[in-house]
């Protein structure tokens, strides 16, 4: 490790992908995550990597598509409508068990919407997006520090698993700047064997062939009951969050990424005024960490779900409680950010009526 840096989230993001074995990014220019991309377009060639801008956001994710095909660490990034563009290749990706890493630096919608931050493609995320029975490993920073580590982490666990990955923040989590320490550049000859890439035979083994099209239902079917097979391992030994004095808490906030910070401190007001509050922060959206919900229904006596949204991840935590403890939301969206006294405010409301 060497001394921390003071960087831009995108760019902080670019420079954790080179070191961990990232050589090839393809992308497309869409605020507010076109500093990631600018950043790539500078160093990738550098580090012996190949930076392509493509015509297109579909254009882009089939490349990503055909390089990881070939075994390499691939990325690409974009924000909330170029991501929509990719789902298809997101789905064939996943469909031919492919790593990869997406990373979706949000801002309003639906639709152009805005540039401002957001967290309203949490559905799209972790519910699918794309069309089959798929899922990606979704990770949500809250620092500069942490979207640089979940970035390594992201490729491995894409790795392990053989499926793609997606890195998921916002806005001001890409163009805010704070010390970030890195680690030091992988050898790309430690990362993982992949023996079932395309890399030419050399007429020493059987060919393998990447596809996600299988015509012979049974066949399909099969594929999808071991891909299942493996996302529920994945749900019960992957899922990572954050508690903060949950332990005596009656009121528990639930909120992800940068809202989570604003949000503690919102709880840390909260204590100072003799309230129990506390917070759970979800680190992966999927698999998300139902236990932890499930934990914390029997002690405490209700949920606050804060989003940047109209209410999507407060699902998720309706099915993990699983109707033992009211789940109540609260959420900005279009770009609006909710405030530390706002969230108090919900906090006061709630409390005073337990």
């Amino acid at each position: 490790m060497g001394n921390k840096v003071l960087m831009k989230g995108n760019e902080a993001l670019a420079e954790a992908a080179m070191r961990c074995g990232c050589r090839f990014f393809f992308g497309y220019p869409i605020t507010p995550q076109t500093e990631l991309a600018a950043y790539m377009a500078k160093k990738m060639q550098k580090n012996g990597g190949t930076f392509l801008q493509a015509e297109s956001e579909i254009a882009a994710i089939n490349m990503v598509y055909g390089a990881s095909g070939a075994g390499a660490r691939v990325m690409t990034s974009s924000s909330s409508p170029g991501i929509s563009l990719k789902q298809e290749g997101i789905s064939y990706i996943a469909g031919a068990d492919l790593p990869c890493l997406i990373v979706n630096i949000v801002r309003g919608g639906p639709g152009l919407g805005g540039i401002q931050p957001a967290q309203s493609d949490y559905f799209q995320a972790t519910k699918g997006g794309g069309h089959g029975d798929y899922h990606l490993l979704v990770f949500a920073p809250s620092s500069v520090q942490e979207l640089a580590d979940l970035t390594s982490l992201a490729f491995d666990k894409a790795d392990e698993y053989r499926m793609p990955a997606m890195i998921m923040g916002d806005g001001m989590l890409g163009q805010m700047m704070e010390p970030v320490e890195f680690k030091e550049y992988v050898d790309l000859k430690d990362l993982p064997e992949k023996p079932w890439a395309t890399t030419g035979t050399q007429m020493k083994r059987k060919k393998n062939i990447i596809n996600s099209l299988y015509l012979t239902p049974e066949e399909l079917e099969e594929l999808c009951v071991k891909r299942q097979e493996r996302y529920n391992k994945i749900m019960e030994t992957e899922a990572l969050y954050e508690e903060i004095q949950t332990e005596d808490a009656d009121l528990i906030i639930v909120a992800y990424g940068t809202l989570a910070r604003i949000a503690m401190s919102a709880v840390s007001e909260a204590r100072s005024q003799g309230l129990k509050v506390g917070l759970i922060r979800p680190i992966t959206l999927w698999p998300f960490p139902a236990k932890v919900f499930e934990k914390r229904a029997e002690t405490s006596k209700a949920f606050l779900s804060v989003e940047m949204s109209m209410g999507q991840m407060v699902e998720d935590v309706k099915l993990s409680v699983n109707g033992k403890r009211p789940v109540y939301f609260y959420g900005r969206t279009g770009g609006m950010v909710p405030q530390q006294s706002a969230i108090l405010a919900e906090i006061k409301k709630y409390i005073k009526n337990m």
